[in-house]
This record gives structure tokens, sequence and C-alpha cells, in this order.
């Protein structure tokens, strides 16, 4: 697959992520995604690959994930019920990933809820590696989302992944726009990472 984005506005590499090796260093959340890009079967299937090998406790595998390719019964169940900041872009990514977590018969849901966030940032990252971008979010209605795409109860939708590559920010609202220009900031570690008594680690 072609790469894109490092030389079409894309904000990666930013100061402080040099150290990192890919595809960590160049890994963005854009919000200007082509809405003609489309993905084979599979892509999506390496994508849900990398969700398939990533850590979790006991080997418990407690990630689910609802699969919705641009014009999919499942993307069409899904995008009346995102939120009004997420339905103008969203609905342009190549794939949405609905990611969901089993909430019965899970020793400790916490830890759960802990593996389907590793397995969803494997997500993320093959698709950088992809020469493709992953944004990640929360806003919808996750019981109304649940009840269209048919997702058991035993099942708690959790966040979603949308998927494709950069697109032509002159065709998109200006507010769309204007948010793949802000400056990428970070904390400190020092607010990140502590020692022994709460004091801030550094290196």
């Amino acid at each position: 697959m072609t790469e894109q984005g490092e030389g079409s506005g894309g904000h990666a590499p930013m100061p402080g992520a040099e150290g990192l090796a890919e595809p960590l260093r160049s890994r963005w959340s854009p919000s200007v995604l082509d809405p003609t890009h489309e993905l084979s079967a599979d892509d999506v299937a390496t994508l849900l690959a990398a969700a398939r090998w990533a850590p979790s406790a006991g080997n418990s595998q407690p990630w689910r994930y609802v699969v919705a390719p641009r014009g999919s019964a499942a993307h069409t169940a899904f995008v009346p019920h995102l939120t009004r900041g997420n339905a103008g872009w969203v609905p342009r990514a190549s794939l949405v990933l609905v990611a969901g977590v089993e909430v019965v018969d899970v020793k400790d849901p916490d830890i759960a809820r802990h593996d389907l966030g590793q397995a969803s940032a494997h997500v993320t990252l093959q698709a950088r590696a992809m020469g493709l971008h992953a944004h990640q979010f929360a806003g919808f209605d996750k019981e109304a989302a649940a009840r269209a795409l048919g997702v058991p109860d035993s099942v708690r939708l959790m966040a979603g992944i949308a998927i494709g590559v950069l697109g032509d920010p002159s065709q998109v609202p200006e507010s769309d726009a204007e948010r793949d220009r802000r400056e990428r900031v970070r904390r400190p570690l020092t607010e990140i990472a502590y020692d022994v008594g709460w004091r801030p680690w550094a290196d």
C-alpha cells in the first residue's frame, strides 16, 4: 500500500518524537479523510489481525469489533448515532471499527477494558505501517448503536476507530480542516511518570 500523509499536510513527526520507532513516530489522528478511498478485504483482515495478536491477561482476548466499511450495512446502521462533533468527519473514513469489550464471564472488567485499549492501539499502529491513518473516537450513543448493530448484552461498546487516508482540506468544513492544523502537544514526562512517593520521575 502506498504511503500517505507525510508530504500532504500531516503533523508527524513532531518535536520530542524523533527517538521513537516507526510507526509510533508518525502516528497522529487526522479528521480530514478521503471519502473516495476504499480498503480491500485483505487490508481489513490485516488490521484486525493486529488486534487479534495484542497481549491480554491470561490470553482472554476480551476485545470485539464491529467491522463497518463505508457503504456497508453496519456503517449505515452506525453513522446516525454519532455525536454532532463526529458526524461530519467519521463517515468519510474508509473503515470504522466499533470497539467493544466482553463484560460477562471476565475475571476483571477493568483489565478487560485495558486489554481492549491495547488491541485498538495495535490497530492504529498497523494502520500507520500500511500507509493509513487511524483516529479513535468516543462520541457516539453507545446504547443506541449497540441496538442498531445487534451487539449482544455481553458486549459493551466503548469507542470507534476511523481509518483511511488523508483527504483534501479544501473539501471539508473549515472547523475540520482547522482541527488538523493544530499543533500537537503532549504533557511532559514529569506529569505522567512518577517515582515512589509520587515524585515526578526524571530521565
